[in-house]
């Protein structure tokens, strides 16, 4: 079949690769893509949030499926508008409807859907700038640190985690004064949950799912996990603490009463389920949601998919994913990524990068480095994110890590610890 992919990053580079080994694909179309994914498809540049651009390049390629990487899209209804259109109900998209979309674009809606179905999370409560005072009262009732999330869509930037009461005071009014626009209209204030983060992925057709493979990112700036929040410095996969108990109760608290409770609300949701879990004395909680696959999670957990990626979306869009196979690797992957000098603050571009094709241990995604003059320079604060699959997690970060070292461009850096902590876990 002819599949249309939606994005530009590395996340949807993994998405590409994997589906590339499939033989039920005919033609892969990426948009607008990078040049990284050129050798897997025909990548056309134009804007995920076009609609109406993207229905064309799905009419004028014959175009069977598309498949939607990032979150914007599909909070914006893009599975909607093509329900909608005559010309494109036919045609499947993979990712959930506008209703479906606000687990993720709107955190003050996932919090109450999580009460509504007896899904383990925070205490929570949302405020307004109307309601500011309250919130005040709110933050005074916890104990630090204090947890303040933007309630909309804020690129990762959305979420602060402060340790002196009247410091979170003051950033709520700040928020809720437009520091991050209209997202944080309204914010979410939430007990800090104390554990070990991990992310669990379900590909689901609205009434079966398959688990996918878990992973754990590194979203700060610094080894040790210090510094600034980014996009995600790396993930691992396996996760050693995700045990066959723990994810049973995963399954039975977290996962079933999700996909069951979109049924119950009656929200048409076909494609990926993102949970950010915590793992608190043992028990798991659900500190967010999201509609899409993870990156640089992603960028580790293609690596153990053993299954036609292509076939499963099949089943999505037929409702017949129970009846696909889908196997995990019992071998292990690490993401790391390569980003830009200055990032996730000011940083500059255009710098050449060299080496990439001398990486034979390793895949190399392509996250913000686009082509100038045929050579390839860095376009974003993420550049290139090097993922590695071996028997153990020593040796797939091992790999990684030499790889990186072919990698040059000016202001280059990496983590030099992803796993670092899971390994000690291990040991």
């Amino acid at each position: 079949m002819n599949i249309l992919l939606l994005g530009s990053g590395g996340r949807e580079h993994a998405l590409a690769w994997k589906m590339k080994q499939s033989a039920l694909l005919k033609k892969l179309f990426i948009a607008p893509g990078n040049p990284g994914m050129s050798q897997l498809g025909k990548c056309i540049n134009l804007d995920v949030n076009d609609f109406p651009a993207i229905k064309n390049v799905v009419l004028n390629n014959d175009v069977n499926m598309v498949i939607v990487g990032p979150e914007e899209p599909l909070v914006r209804g893009i599975y909607d508008y093509f329900l909608a259109d005559k010309d494109l109900a036919h045609i499947p998209v993979i990712g959930p409807s506008k209703l479906g979309a606000a687990l993720e674009g709107s955190k003050d809606s996932a919090k109450q859907f999580m009460l509504r179905h007896g899904i383990p999370t925070a205490r929570y409560k949302s405020f307004t700038k109307e309601t500011l005072q309250d919130g005040y009262a709110f933050l005074a009732s916890l104990k630090a640190p204090y947890v303040l999330k933007a309630d909309g869509l804020a690129a990762g930037k959305g979420v602060l985690i402060l340790d002196n009461l009247q410091e979170a005071k003051d950033q709520l009014k700040s928020m809720l004064n437009g520091m991050f626009g209209a997202s944080s209209a309204t914010v979410v204030v939430e007990e800090f949950l104390s554990g070990v983060e991990l992310s669990v992925f379900v590909l689901t057709d609205g009434k079966n799912y398959k688990l996918l493979p878990e992973a754990k990112d590194y979203k700060r700036i610094g080894n040790g996990d210090t510094g600034l929040n980014t996009g995600g410095m790396g993930s691992v996969s396996p996760v050693p603490f995700a045990t066959p108990d723990f994810m049973k109760k995963v399954t039975a608290q977290i996962v079933e009463p999700t996909i069951l409770g979109l049924q119950k609300d009656c929200i048409p949701y076909k494609g990926f389920i993102f949970f950010g879990l915590i793992n608190a004395g043992g028990n798991p909680f659900v500190i967010e949601y999201n509609v899409r696959m993870g990156d640089p999670e992603t960028e580790s957990v293609m690596l153990r998919l053993d299954a036609d990626l292509v076939d499963l979306f099949e089943g999505v869009a037929t409702g017949s994913l129970d009846k696909k196979t889908c196997s995990i690797s019992p071998k292990s992957a690490a993401a790391v990524v390569c980003v830009s000098g200055g990032y996730p603050g000011d940083f500059e571009k255009g710098f050449k990068i060299t080496g990439v094709d001398d990486v034979t241990d390793s895949i190399v995604f392509n996250a913000g480095a686009q082509l100038s003059d045929n050579q390839m320079v860095t376009s974003g604060g993420r550049v290139l994110v090097v993922s590695s699959g071996a028997d153990t997690l020593k040796e797939a970060l091992e790999k990684s890590y030499r790889s990186l070292e072919k990698i040059e461009f000016q202001g280059k850096y990496f983590r030099t610890d992803i796993g670092k902590d899971v390994m000690q876990s291990v040991l």
